[in-house]
């Protein structure tokens, strides 16, 4: 008898758990997706290159000893002038414009990523403690909220980074760039997760488990984080997803303006800035490249954070 209940209160297998995800429906509507397995795809591809650019790029744009100035504004390997050594051709300093991509592409990655776990973590937890405490709390962390709303997202960004460079003494700057501006673009976007939450929270804190948990004497911490948190991370994990997009065209955006990056670490947005100023000499693939790729890595998200938001509406199902 002991064996059977043994047997019978044996958590499943890993094997188990993974079929059971596989036949699930969210994997059933990926699977049935084709816009969403091409995203996909497209955005693997785009990290893979991004994490292995030491090791698989042709070259090291950043080391100095490679550079060579005979290969400045070099176009496109296919194009009369070219070299097949530079697909994309060279820059000004004679970097090959596809390797400096996807070392750049590690630097929007990088800041997209860090940005938007920092806001999910700052605009979860308020709104946890908002839509769950009420009263005085809710409505001050509500009202900050809304004054925040009424500045634009990379208004709040520059105002950061331009504190930072205040603060910071002359030269420190750029060792720290990468941190100011995840701080910068996670506080200009946490009002969404928190807005989200709260009101996700203020409907699960009236349901009888909720009740059931503060019966049985459950701390509100305990409360908030082992019960309230998992149900309402649906939509915030579909919010994460299209705002990673957004906050890779912020740094972009930030970059391009010249109060992002360093140009010794430059992003898909510096490399933008940087062929800009060549665009009307001739030398267009400075920048048109640049710009193709983080077309492509923000569009492959925003199709995918689309597929999440219908996969995971109970509605659509």
């Amino acid at each position: 008898m002991n064996d059977v209940a043994a047997h019978v209160a044996a958590p499943p297998s890993l094997a188990a758990r993974l079929r059971a995800a596989w036949d699930g429906d969210i994997a059933w509507s990926f699977r049935h997706s084709p816009v969403a397995i091409v995203s996909l795809a497209v955005f693997a591809v785009c990290v893979i290159a991004a994490l292995f650019a030491p090791w698989v790029a042709p070259h090291n744009p950043f080391d100095l000893k490679t550079l060579s100035l005979a290969d400045a504004r070099l176009p496109p390997g296919w194009v009369e002038g070219g070299k097949a050594a530079f697909p994309f051709g060279t820059d000004d300093q004679g970097r090959d414009v596809f390797s400096a991509i996807m070392f750049g592409a590690r630097i929007s990655l990088l800041v997209g990523l860090a940005s938007v776990a920092f806001a999910m973590v700052v605009g979860v937890g308020l709104g946890l403690v908002a839509g769950y405490v009420g009263g005085r709390i809710d409505a001050f962390i509500m009202r900050v909220a809304d004054v925040q709303l009424s500045f634009p997202a990379i208004l709040i960004a520059l105002l950061i980074d331009g504190v930072a460079r205040i603060a910071l003494p002359r030269g420190a700057h750029d060792q720290v760039a990468v941190y100011v501006l995840v701080l910068a673009i996670g506080l200009s976007n946490w009002v969404q997760y928190a807005r989200t939450v709260r009101g996700s929270t203020m409907v699960e804190k009236s349901k009888e488990y909720v009740q059931a948990a503060r019966v049985i004497g459950l701390a509100p911490r305990a409360i908030m984080t082992r019960h309230l948190l998992p149900n309402v991370l649906g939509p915030v994990l579909v919010l994460a997803t299209i705002n990673i997009a957004t906050a890779i065209l912020t740094e972009a955006t930030l970059s391009f303006l010249g109060v992002g990056v360093p140009p010794t670490e430059p992003s898909l947005g510096t490399l933008i800035r940087i062929g800009n100023e060549f665009l009307f000499s001739g030398e267009w693939w400075i920048t048109i490249f640049p710009g193709i790729a983080l077309v492509v890595l923000v569009l492959s998200i925003n199709l995918l954070g689309d597929w999440l938001r219908d996969a995971l509406n109970p509605k659509l199902r």
